[in-house]
């Protein structure tokens, strides 16, 4: 299994609407998330519009293209776009920002 945590941008004068949004998210999207593969997904939201998204998966790239290939996912996309208009016409799946892992407690433990 892979960590991976993302980065994207919401629009400051819209965090309350995303809040709203994710508080119910379309059960036929949640249903999607879970058959795909994604696993213990969580998002993180700050003041500023910074999101940051967490998720276990065996294979990041390949969860990203199977959730692609659904239905849902369009029209969860083209509804999410207003809130990144930063992303221009990307897609708000498109636009992630990936980052690295430095640290992992576990795994250095388990070398001591």
């Amino acid at each position: 299994m892979t960590h991976v945590c993302f980065t994207l941008q919401v629009d400051p004068a819209r965090l309350d609407a995303y809040r709203e949004v994710h508080a119910a998210v379309w059960p036929d999207m949640l249903k999607a998330l879970h058959e795909t593969g994604w696993r213990d997904y969580r998002l993180f939201l700050r003041g500023d519009g910074l999101l940051v998204g967490t998720l276990v998966t065996d294979d990041f790239a390949a969860v990203q293209e199977a959730m692609a290939r659904t239905e849902v996912n369009g029209r969860w996309q083209a509804a999410m776009a207003e809130f990144f208009p930063a992303l221009g016409q990307a897609r708000p799946d498109e636009g992630m920002l990936v980052l690295d892992q430095v640290f992992h407690l576990e795994e250095q433990l388990e070398r001591l």
